[in-house]
This record gives C-alpha cells, sequence and structure tokens, in this order.
C-alpha cells in the first residue's frame, strides 16, 4: 500500500545520509586471485511490481496500470529506490499501451514500499545525491536524454527537470550516476545512436555533470571511447598501454574503500564490450586501467562486511533481496549474456544464458556462477547494503 504524501514524508524525516555514501578512509590491499564464491545465498521477492500502479493520461484519458521493468537500485538514508521503467522505449518511445512515464519507488529493505513518483521518460540511471540531499535520475539512454532531481522529503512534488546545456557529443544517451568527490558522474550510453557509429575519438565515454540556473545541466567530457588505458587483468598483458574502442558504456560504481582492488576508483561498465574501466584520479590526473571480463555484466556491487544484496528483476518485474553469508571483498555482479556483443539476435540461446548472479574475480576478469535457492533471479540492477547501516 502506498502512503499518503504527509505519512511518506513523516518516515522520510528520518533520514540521514550515511558516512558511508561519501569515499573516504585509506585503501584496501588484497591478493591476486579475489574472492571465490559460496553456496548458501537464499533469494526472497520482497517487491512486486505487478502489485503495484501508477497512472498515466493519453489523449486526455486517464488510465492506470501495474508496474514493470525495474532497472537500477540506490539507497537514500534509511530507505532504497528503484526505477521500474513500464515498457517507455530507450530513446522515451510511448509504450505498447501509450504511457510514457517511469516511475521510482521509495521501499525499505523489508519490501515495505513508501512512496512513488513519476517522470517522464525512460528511466536508466539512479543515484542518491548525499550534498544535494536529492535523486538524481536520468532518462533516455539511446536518445533525447536529460536528467531530473527528485526531493523524496517534498511534501508535493520534489520533482526538477534538467536539461543538458548542448547536443550530447557522442550521439547518444546518458546512463548510470555516480558521485565522487562531490563531482556526478554520468555514462554516456549507446554512443553514435544519432551519428557515426562508435567507438569514435571524440566520443566521451563518461561526463562529469554540473546542475546550474534555469535547470540546465552542463556536462564536461571525462574520457573518451578511445582514451589509452593500461590492461589491469593479470598475466603476460598487464600493464600493456591500449588504446580503448567503447561502444556500450553503461553502468558504473564507485569502488569502495574496502574493495580488494581498484579501491577508491571509479568503474564504467562497458557491457557488450565485456570490460570495465576504472579510472584513478588524483589532483587532476586521470589514470585508467581496462579489465577484459569473461562474460558482459551489468550493475556490480563490491561487499564490504555483513549485509545483504538486493537485485532487480527486470524482466521478472521484481525487486529482490539476497541473504547469505556475505565475506568482504567479495565482487558480485549482475552476468548479461545476451548484452554481449558476439550474442545471438535471438537470445537466450545455446551458450548465452538469461542474466544470472556472477561473482567477480577483479584480477582475472573471470566471472563465476552463484549457486542460489528460492525463486529464480535474472538480475540487473545490483545494491550491497551493509548490515547495520
Amino acid at each position: 500500500m502506498i502512503l499518503t504524501a504527509r505519512r511518506a514524508v513523516t518516515a522520510f524525516a528520518a533520514i540521514a545520509v550515511p558516512a558511508s555514501l561519501v569515499l573516504a578512509g585509506p585503501a584496501a590491499t588484497a591478493s591476486p586471485g579475489g574472492a571465490h564464491p559460496h553456496p548458501g545465498f537464499t533469494v526472497r521477492q520482497i517487491v512486486n511490481g505487478t502489485k503495484l500502479h501508477h497512472h498515466y493520461t493519453v489523449s486526455g484519458v486517464r488510465k492506470t496500470e501495474p508496474l514493470a521493468q525495474p532497472d537500477n537500485l540506490t539507497r537514500f538514508g534509511n530507505f532504497l529506490f528503484a526505477a521500474f521503467q513500464n515498457g517507455v522505449g530507450s530513446q522515451g518511445e510511448p509504450s505498447s499501451d501509450g504511457n510514457t512515464d517511469s516511475t521510482i519507488v521509495a521501499f525499505t529493505p523489508s519490501g515495505h514500499v513508501i512512496r512513488q513518483w513519476d517522470i517522464k521518460g525512460k528511466c536508466d540511471g539512479l543515484t542518491a545525491d548525499p550534498v544535494l540531499r536529492r535523486l538524481i535520475v536520468t532518462v533516455n539512454e539511446d536518445a533525447n536524454s536529460s536528467l531530473y532531481t527528485i526531493d523524496p522529503l517534498a511534501r508535493t512534488g520534489g520533482i526538477q527537470h534538467y536539461a543538458y546545456n548542448r547536443p550530447l557529443p557522442h550521439n547518444g544517451g546518458t546512463d548510470a550516476i555516480s558521485i565522487i568527490g562531490g563531482q556526478i558522474l554520468i555514462s554516456a550510453s549507446a554512443p553514435g545512436t544519432t551519428g557515426a557509429p562508435a567507438p569514435q575519438p571524440t566520443y566521451p565515454a563518461v561526463y562529469t555533470v554540473v546542475l546550474g540556473a534555469n535547470h540546465v545541466a552542463t556536462v564536461t567530457p571525462l574520457f573518451r571511447d578511445e582514451a589509452h588505458a593500461t590492461v589491469a587483468n593479470t598475466g603476460t598483458s598487464r600493464g600493456k598501454p591500449v588504446k580503448l574502442a567503447l561502444v556500450d558504456p553503461d553502468s558504473n560504481f564507485a569502488v569502495p574503500w574496502g574493495g580488494p582492488r581498484f579501491a577508491g576508483d571509479f568503474e564504467v561498465t562497458s557491457q557488450s564490450d565485456k570490460q570495465q574501466i576504472y579510472a584513478q584520479m588524483n589532483n587532476g590526473a586521470l589514470r585508467l586501467r581496462v579489465l577484459n571480463l569473461s562474460q558482459s555484466v551489468d550493475d556490480t556491487a563490491w561487499v564490504t562486511g555483513d549485509g545483504q544484496l538486493f537485485a532487480t528483476d527486470h524482466d521478472g518485474d521484481t525487486i529482490d533481496r539476497v541473504n547469505g553469508d556475505f565475506e568482504a571483498g567479495s565482487i558480485f555482479t549482475a552476468v548479461t549474456p545476451c548484452d554481449a556483443g558476439n550474442a545471438p539476435a535471438t537470445c537466450p540461446a545455446p551458450g548465452f544464458p538469461p542474466n544470472y548472479l556472477g561473482m567477480l574475480g577483479p584480477w582475472t576478469g573471470h566471472v563465476s556462477r552463484v549457486t542460489l535457492s528460492g525463486p529464480r533471479l535474472e538480475p540487473q540492477g545490483l545494491l550491497f547494503l551493509p548490515a547495520g547501516r
């Protein structure tokens, strides 16, 4: 049941932005090899989109439909937030029933839904900014992109829409969002949708974004699709300089200082390329390392100790919680074989199964399947919530 605005705001008034949302502290070290998967992880479905609804209007007719296609997850204070895409197209096209709105849902870790907001477009990026005390949401990852901020404490409204200050130079859209050192970093997704095909030396892979006056968001490239990096995988190629050729910058994440490797780095996943790019930013200098993966992946979650892992099942319309014996230094990832560049047009297919939960070796790039019990889980968005937070 959705709470009224007054009751929801009262609940949100208890929000205290945790220090864990701001990266700080000394870097941790670990030996090569990374963590290994353990049995005993149990899945529980805690939010079902088919039991939630939103309202929209088509040609003057008010309609209601269930929520569908959850994607990104974020945390703000004591609450979690998920974006339901509701069938909207990647350039903002209406769904088959005419809907053009995504829905952001606030809920507790136990799955109690608190409040929800509709925004126009397909939401593919969602994060919480602890300084602004707002959610930041990007829409339309292929083209016609823009962003919103949402104030979860506002009794009514609280939604602000921002247009980018210029046509995006990578000729695509915007996707995942991370906050590092007060900077808003957004993936430049689907490069070349409306221009020359990627990769191109002029196409940015990531933007730094500043929210300015008059609802304008100013974008500045952080690095480009053909930037130079060094190989991070162990072996004879480790440290070898390479030129990137990214065609699918997608998810991103601020690696926690407790990570087994790349601690404090900004990570960008190029999904179809089966690569993760790690950007180390020190005093204005940018160092890039590329980890080649054995599988295509979407969201990645770094485990810092005891806690719970939350996942969106995009095609199942659910948000699931994974409980188990989490080991600090483990890296979980949503494995997406059908999003690999070499996946067949009809997928799933032999050798290209549906999404599954995997564990990533940060030194080798090898992705292994995690054993799960409980309902079937085909994850897309991931979020690890440490115990006691």
